[in-house]
């Protein structure tokens, strides 16, 4: 029986070939592209992306990848979304004016600092920072990592779910606390970038290839 293959949604903004080669060093074959009728037909989906969500929404939208990612997603085929993939999961952004995302986990995403703050926290958020899972998490891939394996995340806004149970786990940016990583059922997201997270990272891409 063939192996499923992920495919990975080129729409512009995305560090698409880190995706696949970490997807490659964890056995499962994946292909780039920005064709519809491929995205519709894959047996699993990542969302990349690194950008403004606005620009993203727009490039989704214009090409037909959006529409063909929710209907996937909701035909339950698995998807993961990277970073600024993550943040598209959800019902909107802030993030210069408000615009609607792919509505797949309801939530919205909003500036993490929204005033400049006393003592030197940075507007993005950038380095390494180790999870908290919450409880229920289980069904996430909290059991492929370690309490002390870190992740790396450069990002000036965050997702917050409605629904606690959407919030897997969360990590800390001095006072702030960031949703991390996402899931509701076959759609999970990371707001950290696996593929450039050393093992820990790959554990997670191969605990979503397996899923």
């Amino acid at each position: 029986m063939p192996k499923p293959i992920t495919h990975v949604v080129d729409y512009g903004l995305g560090n698409l070939m880190s995706v696949a080669e970490g997807l490659r060093a964890v056995g499962s074959e994946s292909v780039i592209t920005r064709d519809v009728r491929e995205i519709r037909a894959a047996d699993r989906i990542i969302l990349p992306g690194v950008g403004a969500f606005g620009i993203a929404m727009a490039a989704l939208a214009s090409t037909g990848l959006a529409s063909a990612v929710v209907d996937s997603a909701r035909a339950g085929t698995p998807v993961f979304g990277i970073c600024l993939g993550m943040q598209l999961l959800f019902d909107r952004s802030s993030e210069f004016g408000d615009t609607a995302g792919l509505g797949l986990i309801p939530g919205a995403v909003d500036q993490i600092i929204k005033d400049p703050e006393r003592g030197g926290l940075r507007a993005t958020h950038v380095g390494w920072r180790t999870l908290e899972w919450n409880r229920g998490s289980e069904r996430a891939p909290a059991h492929n990592v370690e309490e002390s394996d870190s992740f790396y995340f450069v990002h000036s806004y965050a997702a917050v779910p409605e629904s606690h149970d959407d919030l897997w786990a969360s990590a800390k940016y001095g006072h702030h606390t960031v949703a991390a990583f996402v899931g509701s059922g076959n759609v999970w997201g990371s707001q950290f970038h696996p593929e450039k997270s050393g093992g820990p990272g790959l554990a997670i891409l191969k605990a979503f290839s397996d899923a």
